[in-house]
């Protein structure tokens, strides 16, 4: 095939998806080292590509149009490229691959109410979405491309992101040790109950680090980790609200040990390094386990059940026959708790925490 000039790279959906396509983005940066490569996404989800310099130019587009909007962007992308990639297969990534490349190649669920999007495409790879890691089903589109693949997650940070770090944690990042706990995921099916996190925490604190909290700008999210942090010692920092996406991925890539839940920020952890605990109920830890850096392999990291570990990262996984269900909590509701994560104890997530710092 004839190198692509310019390439665009369709993934409108979350944060994390976003951030498990770099590996696909690297692949194609390598392979055509003088191509335009260009990323469609979601607006508010362009952070965690701050920095990457296998992007020219990223694309950000609300996350339900209007008919204008729609137009616009239409018009915007019409035949622009010569090679347009989506890594999903919901309808509007595969219609925006039609209007923008003059090659399409996607993702197509093998449902045969899906099979009319293959006409739209110029190549269609079937998605598996139980049995293949995000970043490997990712990569079968350089597959199709027959160009050799990159594992390599990259969450990056610029100088600018380190200078403001500094000026907003109150001691030296690179001198003093410190944990980073991450304690509220997007849905409530993901969380892990705040008792684990207090004893965490103090466990830290009496082995010499400073206690770290994370999280975003969401006001359920501010005030569920300003609740935890006032049961702290004194001297925990709360970060919640304060830090861009790229600003995090300095810091985790500092600290002496993160935990969280199955959420982006575990995935950043795990991407630069940082010996990551990742909490993991119903979520599928062959889909969508963080993915080691140094993991270069066309294998899944990890197997459906059990804690395991994988480099610097142990999935620490709740216990239970039904685990991991898949489901949404065990009310099947984004709102409803999980009992494999709320009966976790502290001590299970303490000693796998030890273990990571210990080795």
């Amino acid at each position: 095939m004839k190198p692509p000039r310019r390439v665009l790279l369709i993934v409108t959906r979350r944060i994390g998806d976003v951030l498990l396509t770099t590996p696909l983005l690297h692949t194609l940066r390598l392979a055509w080292p003088e191509a335009s490569i260009d990323v469609l996404v979601f607006r508010n989800t362009e952070g965690v590509l701050r920095g990457n310099t296998d992007i020219r130019e990223i694309i950000a587009v609300p996350e339900r149009p209007g008919f204008w909007q729609h137009l616009k962007l239409f018009l915007q992308l019409f035949r622009r490229y010569d090679l347009a990639l989506s890594t999903l297969t919901s309808d509007k990534p595969t219609i925006y691959a039609w209007v923008a490349g003059k090659r399409r190649i996607g993702l197509l669920a093998p449902e045969r109410k899906q099979h009319w999007k293959q006409r739209l495409l110029t190549q269609a790879v079937e998605f598996d979405n139980r049995n293949t890691h995000t970043v490997l089903m990712n990569l079968k589109l350089a597959e199709a491309l027959c160009v050799a693949p990159s594992y390599a997650v990259i969450a990056t940070w610029t100088q600018q992101d380190a200078l403001q770090l500094a000026a907003i944690v109150p001691f030296d990042t690179q001198q003093e040790a410190y944990a980073v706990l991450h304690v509220y995921p997007k849905f409530a099916y993901k969380t892990w109950h705040i008792q684990g996190w207090l004893d965490l925490a103090h466990w830290l604190k009496a082995r010499g680090l400073r206690v770290l909290l994370t999280g975003s700008k969401d006001p359920d999210e501010l005030a569920y980790v300003d609740l935890i942090c006032k049961q702290l010692p004194p001297d925990t920092i709360n970060l919640a609200g304060r830090l861009s996406l790229s600003q995090s991925a300095c810091l985790l890539s500092r600290a002496k040990v993160y935990v969280g839940p199955d959420t982006v920020m575990t995935h950043i952890a795990a991407a630069v390094a940082a010996p990551t605990v990742a909490l993991f109920g119903p979520s599928n830890p062959v889909k969508w386990g963080p993915w080691p850096q140094g993991y270069a392999q066309p294998q899944n990291p990890y197997r459906l059940r059990g804690t395991q570990t994988v480099g610097r990262v142990t999935l620490l996984q709740g216990v239970g026959d039904c685990v991991p269900c898949m489901e949404e909590g065990c009310e099947r509701n984004i709102r409803s708790l999980s009992a494999c994560l709320q009966n976790l104890s502290s001590q299970e997530v303490i000693a796998a925490v030890q273990g990571l710092l210990e080795h």
